[in-house]
């Protein structure tokens, strides 16, 4: 059910790529309990100033030209500590698998009611059925 969308600048290799993607993935299935093949990613690639950043940093945290940001929809309830958990989990994992700076790992979460899903067909995958 999640919908994973990763930004990344043209130079971040594919390799690097994959690793992220794979990292959200067993992220996902491992703090928030996402089911086994449900693994829907669309990666865009920018050039260096698509993607647009505070050079100063914002919070205490300053960015690279190797920021990646990660917005993933999914189904609303899930707690705070779940969040927090999965937030850990995927920039450490991107951080020793891909050696990218856990700086660099943006992360914004849509959360959605179940309904709001189809995955094929134009059923309605979550909600009541008819």
């Amino acid at each position: 059910m999640p919908l994973v969308r990763i930004d990344v600048a043209a130079h971040i290799s594919s390799q690097t790529v994959a690793t992220i993607g794979d990292v959200i993935y067993q992220a996902l299935r491992s703090t928030a309990s996402v089911p086994e093949h449900d693994n829907f990613q669309i990666v865009h690639r920018h050039a260096e100033n698509e993607l647009v950043h505070p050079a100063a940093g914002y919070l205490g945290v300053t960015y690279t030209k190797d920021l990646v940001f990660i917005q993933i929809t999914w189904n609303e309830g899930r707690t705070t500590e779940v969040k927090k958990a999965f937030f850990k989990a995927v920039a450490e994992g991107i951080h020793e698998r891909a050696g990218l700076r856990r700086e660099d790992v943006f992360i914004n979460l849509i959360e959605t009611k179940r309904e709001n899903w189809s995955f094929g067909n134009g059923d309605m995958h979550y909600g009541p059925k008819d």
